[in-house]
């Protein structure tokens, strides 16, 4: 793997990559930066999770002047929550650069959005409907725009977006470097190419189709509203060191997180309408073995990147294989071996399934294990750790009392008492979460995504100049 520093990438935007503990460069970052930056169009075709934000964030900084206070990038992206994301990314590795990016989204005060827009911000990131919004407004001018991204366009495109991004293209200078993202290639999709883009070059890396032999994939049927009570059986036996529980919507990982806690567990939560401050709290926490289990939506967990991770739980099937790759792919790292558990209901079963055809990947069925093992797990870990207070003699101060109480009762009772404090009395705590009616997976999408891999199997890409769309063989390159 190739290092930033090897890239030839300014210094303080290495010392910010540092600072987020990143130093090889992902497979996408590699191929696409190096031509990024020469200023050539490109179309990068890759999946979720693999580190193309900075793939992008880091040839439009080295391009930025900061001197200058007008828009000079604009990434358009299909939600606020990834809208939001990347911003941050790019604040992140801006850090030592003194450039800024703001996010523009509905959702949020249109009068807060101008107010920043008239500070002069250099990047833009937004969601198609609120940046037309500004554009329309006259609040927004991308008239002197230099490098436009189109982030997960066939995500756009499965929202209904084209026509917007086609209308917010036409207010950019003809002459701009356009940086294209998808993890399939539609045909629409390769018609806004022909469009928009000139002699584009196809950075594409092999879909992430494959699950890791290292990770170990098993799921549990369990109905809705029992969800909560398995994932804490499954906790107990399992004693991950560190586990990354996915859950389907910001409600839910709040509310599960929270549960987890009152249940003794040690939990954070991490969503999109999380300040970075929040943000980073959380990930020291979870970085530094403060808390040992991270709750996340698929939005807030992309760019996170911690060793380490043992177990990761789908409390909420992904809706679609890509999605669930990712996700498992947090865990099994550097040829160390990972557990990912899946909880899904009876009517989810075809999900799993489907996503077994899409990744290669077998996913076993287990029994729900059962109250008395866990109940064992939990006897054992105790002991473990009673065991281990014991070598480090990290018991003194108490020796008076335990003389004290050895001298009333009986020691076989004392002993068994510590050892029920140490497993969490908390397990009995009462808990509901809301429910959440399971978001079936968009069949039409699945075969969309088939048909495309089945197009990209190397011997395509894109040729020629704007508006000359025909494919030529990869061969001949």
């Amino acid at each position: 793997m190739t290092t930033f520093h090897e890239m030839g990438i300014s210094e303080p935007i290495q010392r910010a990559i540092t600072d987020m503990g990143f130093e090889e460069a992902s497979p996408i970052q590699e191929k696409a930066i190096p031509v990024a930056l020469t200023g050539k169009d490109i179309i990068g075709q890759a999946q979720t999770g693999t580190g193309k934000t900075a793939a992008f964030a880091i040839p439009i900084l080295e391009k930025v002047d900061k001197s200058k206070k007008y828009i000079q990038a604009i990434a358009i992206a299909p939600t606020r929550e990834l809208a939001i994301q990347v911003s941050e990314e790019i604040n992140r590795l801006a850090k030592y650069m003194g450039i800024s990016s703001l996010p523009i989204y509905g959702g949020q005060s249109i009068d807060r959005q101008i107010k920043a827009l008239k500070k002069g911000p250099h990047i833009i990131t937004g969601t198609p409907g609120r940046l037309l919004d500004h554009i329309q407004r006259k609040t927004l001018k991308l008239d002197r725009t230099s490098v436009v991204v189109l982030d997960e366009a066939d995500e756009m495109l499965d929202m209904g977006f084209l026509e917007d991004i086609e209308r917010i293209l036409k207010e950019t200078p003809e002459e701009k470097q356009t940086l294209l993202f998808s993890a399939t290639m539609p045909k629409p999709i390769q018609n806004l190419a022909e469009r928009f883009m000139r002699d584009p070059e196809l950075v594409k890396m092999k879909a992430k189709e494959v699950t890791s032999p290292t990770v170990k994939q098993i799921y549990y049927e369990v109905n809705e509203r029992d969800k909560f009570e398995v994932l804490c059986r499954l906790l107990d036996v399992d004693n991950p060191e560190l586990a990354v529980i996915f859950g389907r919507t910001k409600r839910r990982v709040d509310e599960l997180s929270d549960a987890l806690n009152k249940r003794g567990y040690l939990a954070g939560g991490l969503h999109g309408d999380l300040n970075q401050r929040q943000r980073d709290d959380v990930m020291n926490k979870f970085r530094g073995g403060k808390i040992d289990i991270l709750v996340a939506t698929d939005v807030a967990a992309r760019g996170i990147d911690v060793s380490g991770v043992t177990h990761v739980y789908n409390f909420d099937i992904p809706q679609d294989p890509e999605s669930y790759v990712h996700r498992i792919g947090r865990t099994g790292r550097a040829g160390k071996t990972g557990l990912a558990i899946t909880l899904a209901t009876p009517r989810e079963k075809g999900q799993i399934h489907s996503i077994e055809k899409a990744s290669k990947g077998k996913i076993q069925r287990k029994s729900i294990p059962t109250v008395a093992e866990a109940m064992e797990s939990i006897q054992i870990a105790a002991l473990e750790k009673m065991t281990q207070l014991v070598e480090e003699e990290d018991y003194k101060q108490f020796k008076q009392a335990a003389s004290k109480l050895l001298d009333q009762y009986d020691s076989i009772a004392l002993v068994s008492i510590a050892l029920k404090l140490l497993s969490k009395e908390q397990r009995d705590v009462p808990v509901q979460l809301t429910s959440e009616t399971p978001r079936y997976a968009n069949r039409s999408k699945i075969k969309v995504q088939e048909k495309s891999r089945r197009n990209y199997k190397g011997n395509i890409e894109f040729g020629g100049k704007r508006g000359n769309g025909k494919p030529k063989n990869s061969q001949n390159k």
